[in-house]
């Protein structure tokens, strides 16, 4: 077990020094504070395993300090101790979460057996912190904070967390998330947010398609009261809302021309003016932004202002597919499994290992949370407690190996049409068609080239 980390906070400085003394004598690391403001500073560096606090500190009751602290730092353990307590203030402490009580003056010895009992106790705590973080990527804090599960364990997904915790690193930095419909967008943008400075301010989510056009000016940069008819109270728009926070821009490829070029100017000034008002307010704000489209291409259309793309565009991740990633399925299941059964009252299922292999060959075009809608039918339908393949009914599509009869077998005119095909689905997007045939893009523009591939596109337009 690593060594307990332990926090003397008394106004007493006599006895903070006496005690840490013998607490850093006694193998533990030891730290101390004389005031709650010294302590409760102290607490937001330095991670603390165990807090011995007086319940009398010069302008604020231990009591309330206790219930503060057990609310931002629950896993962290609490003694009180006190030379005036009582019989009700023993009753309180403990209520407020306190694992211990003890009465000024004690024994060094005292202290020690009460702090062995919280040893043991927080071993316990860790060991069963250790099993429900097995399956996940995250720790059991931020799983908590982001109110969802990172599950996963191939390269691609542990690359993909990797890139979000350097973003976190850097609570500035604007970063756009691409990737399929139900690849988790929004659970990485939540984790960037919530293991980042930023984590105790506002995490405001807006789905860019879903505010209308006549209201969207209002929404994001909020309005003055009688600014227009409905505007009965002054309103503080996303961008206000989001001050030290992160503003997640959903579906940001859908958000109107006419308001990409005040959203650039918000962003690059980092004030707003609400409708109706002309005195601009200050906001420091985050923009993390998610889109299942190529910005690239509808900036080549005019649909989205490439000025606009550089400024959201300063990290870039790009989730893969679950069919990109196969091996994250059996985990996965597992998990939505496990946690279907909890919330529905079901027993633990048994899953045929067919399942995994069915559904590895299964495209998943709703991506991860197909997978988890289509366990939650399975075990809400399922009669015993084990899942076969006939309880996960997916399209599987089984090619022959056998050609067709007059199929043409020539190598280079089916390599050309199969260039052409990916080119078409890509919108002629040479980067986006390579990766779809698993090929480099110079390989992709030798091969354009060799076969004088025309990069028309459907509606006949270069």
């Amino acid at each position: 077990m690593n060594k307990l980390t332990v926090l003397v906070l008394d106004d007493e400085k006599r006895f903070t020094e006496e005690l840490t003394e013998f607490l850093e004598n006694s193998g533990f690391q030891t730290f101390e504070a004389n005031s709650a403001a010294q302590g409760l500073s102290l607490l937001k560096k330095q991670s603390i395993d165990l807090l011995i606090l007086d319940v009398r500190l010069p302008g604020v009751n231990g009591l309330d300090i206790l219930k503060k602290v057990k609310v931002k730092y629950p896993n962290m353990e609490v003694i009180i101790v006190s030379a005036h307590g009582d019989m009700d203030t023993v009753i309180k402490a403990m209520r407020s979460g306190a694992i211990d009580y003890l009465r000024k003056p004690f024994r060094h010895i005292d202290i020690r057996i009460a702090i062995e009992r919280t040893e043991k106790f927080l071993f316990l705590q860790r060991k069963v912190k250790q099993m429900e973080e097995k399956n996940s990527l995250i720790s059991k804090n931020l799983e908590d904070r982001i109110e969802r599960h990172f599950i996963g364990i191939s390269p691609q997904i542990k690359e993909v967390l990797d890139m979000a915790m350097t973003a976190s690193k850097f609570p500035d930095t604007n970063v756009l998330i691409t990737g399929e419909s139900g690849t988790g967008k929004e659970n990485i943008a939540r984790i960037i947010h919530f293991a980042s400075k930023r984590k105790d301010n506002m995490f405001c989510a807006v789905n860019s398609s879903a505010v209308t056009d006549s209201l969207m000016e209002s929404e994001f940069f909020g309005h003055k009261k009688g600014s227009f008819t409905g505007a009965l109270t002054d309103k503080k728009g996303f961008f206000e809302t989001s001050d030290e926070g992160t503003l997640f821009l959903d579906e940001i490829a859908d958000m109107p021309m006419n308001l990409q070029a005040t959203m650039l100017r918000a962003i690059e000034e980092k004030k707003i003016t609400r409708v109706g008002e002309t005195q601009p307010i200050a906001t420091d704000f985050r923009i993390i932004s998610a889109t299942n489209h190529i910005l690239d291409d509808l900036v080549e259309e005019k649909r989205f202002r490439l000025d606009l793309v550089h400024r959201l565009n300063t990290l870039h991740i790009h989730l893969p597919t679950l069919r990109e990633r196969p091996e994250d399925i059996k985990p996965l299941l597992l998990y939505f499994a496990e946690d279907f059964s909890r919330k529905l009252n079901k027993p633990s299922p048994i899953i045929d290992e067919e399942v995994f292999q069915t559904l590895k060959s299964y495209p998943f075009p709703g991506n991860v949370r197909e997978l988890k809608n289509i366990t939650e039918r399975a075990i809400i339908l399922s009669k015993g407690n084990t899942l076969g393949a006939k309880d996960f009914p997916v399209k599987i599509k089984i090619k022959s190996t056998q050609p067709e009869k007059g199929t043409n077998l020539n190598l280079e005119k089916n390599e050309a049409k199969l260039i052409q095909l990916a080119l078409n689905n890509c919108n002629n997007n040479q980067i986006a068609a390579a990766n779809a045939l698993g090929i480099q893009r110079m390989a992709l523009a030798r091969k354009i080239q060799k076969y004088k591939i025309s990069l028309t596109n459907k509606e006949g337009q270069k």
